[in-house]
């Protein structure tokens, strides 16, 4: 058994979040020249590499055995849809904004904890989910400057993390999770990859953006094995919360980057959708649900 070291396991937890911030920041940078589904066909592509590598010598038939294969394949649908529409939403958004927004789905999964997995849900967690709601207003408010087609994309990117996140509680309970990072990666690799041929044909990417695009599957295997080794050193009641740290690294990165600064209003909104997940994550003292590509 791993020895405990809070102070490494934090510290592994904030360089993981920063890895996921640049993924979306590289993620951005690359919709200004080349078409979301093949950004994110690299990165799925990239991470189903990354996960032969790493678990196939140790996990072999875990990796494709499971118990409810219908619900796992739904899951990684899911997981699919909500990247491809954060893809779409951050060629139109800031990165900080879209990063807050989509926080807004764990703090939404206190809401339907009660009737579908059968949580109790107190004060605390209805009070977090109406902070949460209040923090996203404000971001999204008329006069923000946010395109709407933007909001929209993003919104729908939480339901389908939702789902993603909802499911993922069920299939805890009977499937390995070796086999659930497979099937996700595996199927998203499989639905992005039938359009490659015409993604590809008019792509043409620089050497640099060829650089860019291997370094999302870095980001994102390198990320996943930080973030997952940071609960070996240190309890979840310590890394849930920091999972919010992702907001300050996603508006250092879109300021530097891109020159977004929020207003002090979307500032407002963030901090209070981070402090409603960071109550959430106290409260639960689980941990939280990442994207696996």
């Amino acid at each position: 058994m791993t020895a405990p070291h809070p102070v490494r396991g934090a510290l592994l937890c904030v360089a993981a979040l920063l890895l996921f911030a640049c993924m979306d920041a590289t993620t951005k940078y690359l919709t200004a020249s080349h078409e979301v589904p093949l950004i994110v066909a690299v990165r799925y592509l990239g991470n189903l590499l990354m996960m032969i590598v790493a678990f196939a010598p140790h996990h072999k038939m875990e990796m494709v055995r499971t118990q409810r294969t219908g619900l796992v394949l739904v899951r990684a649908l899911c997981l699919a849809m909500a990247s491809l529409l954060i893809g779409l939403a951050l060629q139109r958004m800031p990165v900080a904004e879209t990063t807050a927004i989509t926080f807004l789905a764990p703090i939404l999964l206190v809401a339907i904890a009660g009737p579908l997995l059968g949580e109790r849900v107190g004060w605390i967690g209805w009070l977090a989910t109406l902070g949460g709601f209040a923090g996203v207003i404000l971001i999204v408010r008329p006069g923000s400057g946010l395109p709407l087609t933007g909001v929209v994309l993003v919104l729908c990117a939480v339901v389908c993390n939702l789902g993603y996140q909802a499911l993922s509680r069920i299939l805890a309970t009977t499937e390995k999770t070796a086999a659930l990072l497979f099937y996700t990666a595996l199927v998203g690799s499989i639905l992005f990859s039938l359009g490659l041929p015409w993604y590809l044909e008019d792509a043409a990417p620089s050497w640099f953006e060829v650089v860019l695009f291997a370094s999302l599957g870095v980001y994102g295997g390198l990320g996943h094995f930080m973030f997952t080794a940071a609960f070996r050193y240190a309890p979840a009641s310590l890394i849930a919360p920091l999972n919010y740290l992702q907001l300050i690294w996603a508006g250092l990165l879109g300021w530097i980057v891109f020159g977004d600064v929020p207003d002090g209003v979307t500032i407002l909104g963030m901090v209070i959708v981070a402090l409603s997940g960071a109550m959430i994550a106290l409260k639960t003292r689980r941990p939280p649900e990442k994207r696996t590509a």
